[in-house]
């Protein structure tokens, strides 16, 4: 496997009162072209988030539940980068984990940021496994999620960056059953835009959230659980206010994903609702001040 390319360092600061603070510090490349683009991969019955930043990061939040990631990074990188900087797991469930268990199979990993929750499944050890392997030959950095931790896009822009809204308290070695309200909520700030991305976390996590006083406006939602009538909660989505909402769900699912419920309240708040099984591939890409979303 080809070197990891030193884009940059992923460090950990320390403030009174703040958690830890994950930095990324990186040279500027005046040759970048100056937009943000997020892409949320259609892959089925699950979520894939790819970020790419101005300054070349290359952040993917959850995998989508098969290999069908691999083709979608394929078509995203380029050619023949075999590297990430950062993949984000928010929570060891199927579908945003088995994914990113063949990236980590076919991609070097320079950081990697989860729960580090316990589960008694094979994928999920085998998830393990693969991370420790990739810390041990490769130098990954591995980090357990909590709110306060920042992740800087760009060493000249403090308004670009990724920050860890959620869970409030390290989850490392706590074992759930279900860890979907466990699920690691970022925040991307890039300007004056912002998008949301939480997971696959319930309405009772959304309710803890607000009740935390926390800024959750965004532009752009990633709905949580794919639309599921367990999460989204009005007064949540009102809070957030975005100008759009992303659901990644599977075409016919069995779970019948997106909810009624979900759309309606979307629908309610005027919100342009976008759908990974009717849109496919979906692009939305940041000035800093604006929004463009191919398709």
């Amino acid at each position: 496997m080809m070197s990891r390319k030193k884009k940059l360092v992923f460090g950990i600061v320390s403030v009174l009162f703040i958690a830890d603070i994950l930095v990324f510090l990186a040279v500027y490349d005046l040759s970048r072209r100056n937009f943000l683009e997020v892409d949320f991969f259609d892959v089925g019955q699950g979520d894939a988030t790819f970020i790419q930043t101005p300054e070349g990061h290359q952040i993917l939040i959850d995998g989508g539940p098969d290999s069908a990631i691999l083709e979608k990074l394929g078509g995203s990188l380029p050619l023949g980068d075999r590297t990430l900087d950062l993949i984000i797991l928010t929570h060891p469930e199927n579908d945003h984990l088995l994914g990113l268990i063949e990236v980590l199979k076919n991609y070097e990993i320079g950081n990697i940021l989860w729960t580090g929750i316990v589960r008694d499944t094979e994928n999920y050890k085998e998830w393990e496994r693969l991370i420790k392997k990739e810390q041990k030959e490769e130098k990954a950095n591995i980090f357990i999620a909590k709110a306060g931790q920042k992740i800087y896009l760009s060493e000249r822009n403090p308004d670009q960056y990724v920050e860890v809204l959620y869970p409030f308290e390290s989850l490392e070695g706590k074992s759930f059953k279900d860890s979907n309200n466990t699920s690691i909520v970022n925040k991307l700030i890039f300007g004056e835009n912002s998008f949301l991305f939480p997971g696959d976390i319930y309405k009772s996590a959304e309710k803890e959230i607000l009740e935390k006083g926390i800024d959750v406006d965004s532009d752009v939602l990633k709905i949580s659980h794919h639309g599921s009538k367990t999460s989204s909660a009005e007064e949540f989505i009102a809070k957030v206010s975005p100008e759009v909402a992303v659901i990644s769900a599977g075409k016919d699912n069995k779970y019948g994903h997106p909810s009624p419920e979900t759309l309606e309240a979307l629908e309610k708040y005027g919100i342009n609702i976008l759908r990974t099984d009717i849109n496919g591939d979906i692009k939305i890409i940041s000035n800093g001040q604006n929004l463009t979303i191919n398709p």
